[in-house]
């Protein structure tokens, strides 16, 4: 990867380096723990402990699944540097309780917000809610099998958010 191509998706709220594909988690905070070390890599996330007990305690307060197999774990932390949001595609008959009434999920969003960015919190929240209510959307992140597609589907969604 170039400097060049590095900057760029620096200021993304997703990258490449923020997907996992084929994930095998054994359990939602398994799967939470994953992702942020993805975060926490890129330093987008200072401490990991202290942003992963911040997303078990909102985890735990509601559960966060959505319709279609989708996990959406989410936290604001004083230990998030910057908006992000890493992605787990779960592999092939595996999924995870997210709590969802239909049933586990295998889309796996953890959304990363500082703890000062209310109302940015839930404008990414709300619009990522928006897509992956679509059948559409969901299925072109299960079938992407592409980290870099991935990424691009995240972000063109949140196209107009600009942090």
């Amino acid at each position: 990867m170039t400097q060049g191509s590095l900057e760029r998706y620096e200021t993304q709220l997703t990258n490449p380096g923020l997907v996992i594909l084929e994930m095998v988690a054994d359990s939602k905070e398994d799967a939470a723990a994953q992702l942020a070390a993805k975060l926490y890599e890129q330093g987008r996330v200072s401490d990991l402990e202290g942003f992963l007990a911040d997303v078990n305690a909102r985890e735990h307060q509601m559960a966060t699944g959505l319709p279609g197999g989708i996990g959406l774990p989410h936290a604001r932390s004083a230990f998030v540097n910057e908006i992000s949001i890493a992605v787990g595609i779960t592999k092939f008959d595996h999924s995870l309780d997210f709590g969802a009434v239909d049933g586990p999920a295998n889309v796996i969003l953890l959304i990363a917000t500082p703890a000062s960015s209310f109302s940015e919190h839930l404008e990414v929240l709300a619009t990522l809610a928006r897509s992956l209510f679509k059948e559409n959307f969901r299925e072109s992140l299960r079938r992407a099998h592409d980290v870099e597609v991935i990424a691009e589907l995240i972000n063109s969604t949140l196209v107009f958010f600009d942090h």
